[in-house]
């Protein structure tokens, strides 16, 4: 399994390496920022499990950028855990009502905060509210996006598969399988950053299945990046013999020795300008065929 990452926001330089050292000793990949804007800037980047968040910061204070975490739809669900020196009642509910999810104190104690950590986290993934190997959004927020744009105008849908994807978990293992959902999940968030708005949506559906809600206008130049750079990008996946000869040799269900392709994305596009949908599951079920379609081509 992915190690859970943690982005942790505390301008207190001692404080914020006492944490990366600890969570890292507990199995967790940690990142640090010592300021709001570089803590919204590194969540664009690359989705953490989970937010410590310090109050008090010297440029937005945690509230702000709680705040606009939430109001963004890409950061909406990640967990928050407020950390501050400030014990009054009144922090306290300003951080709950803006969406934050708990609340601790320093001084404080450090297997108290591990606990907490662990129980926001989980909470999350059993709420059908992030996949644990990618971070993304899954099940139900999925199905609310999509309930979402079926009331709206000017929306794409794009449904990603990665091919043959189960051919590389035969030859390479499960956490090899897991570092290429995770590589996979940062892809999007890149392109998506970078040829997209701040209110496009990414989803992990499950397996290697990923869905990318954005603007008609931008649908087809996203589309085009990420079946390029997936295309060059996932060959440090594999080792330098199958990259030269340009596919895997398995062995299937019956014992024969056969060739599989190195993976790609296939993706299929479908908007609201194709069609009138009278509700979700038709949504994706166009989209799924215009995947299979491209997975032909």
């Amino acid at each position: 399994m992915s190690k859970p990452r943690l982005l942790i926001v505390e301008d207190d330089h001692d404080i914020a390496e006492m944490l990366q050292i600890f969570f890292e000793s507990q199995g967790y990949e940690v990142e640090i920022a010592s300021r709001g804007g570089e803590a919204l800037e590194r969540t664009r980047q690359s989705l953490p499990h989970l937010i410590i968040l310090d109050i008090m910061l010297p440029d937005l204070d945690g509230f702000e950028v709680c705040r606009t975490l939430r109001t963004h739809t890409r950061t909406s669900h990640v967990p928050i855990i407020f950390l501050t020196q400030k014990d009054e009642r009144s922090d306290k509910l300003q951080g709950l009502e803006l969406g934050a999810d708990d609340y601790i104190t320093k001084p404080f104690d450090i297997e108290e905060l591990k606990l907490r950590v662990q129980r926001a986290i989980s909470r999350a993934e059993q709420q059908s509210l992030t996949d644990p190997r990618s971070g993304l959004p899954t099940g139900r927020l999925i199905e609310d996006q999509l309930r979402q744009i079926i009331q709206r105008e000017g929306w794409a849908l794009m449904d990603l598969r990665i091919n043959s994807f189960n051919a590389f978990i035969e030859a390479y293992g499960f956490v090899a399988g897991d570092d290429v959902l995770r590589f996979t999940a940062m892809l999007l968030n890149e392109v998506v950053n970078q040829l997209g708005t701040p209110d496009d949506f990414i989803g992990h559906v499950g397996g290697s299945n990923f869905v990318v809600i954005t603007t008609q206008d931008r649908a087809e130049s996203i589309r085009k990046a990420l079946k390029e750079r997936f295309a060059q990008e996932i060959l440090v996946h594999y080792n330098f013999l199958d990259r030269e000869q340009g596919y895997l040799l398995i062995t299937d269900d019956s014992g024969q020795t056969i060739k599989s392709p190195l993976m790609t994305l296939a993706i299929g596009v479908v908007s609201s300008k194709d069609h009138e949908f009278a509700d979700i599951r038709e949504i994706t079920e166009l989209a799924a065929e215009a995947r299979r379609v491209d997975a032909l081509t």
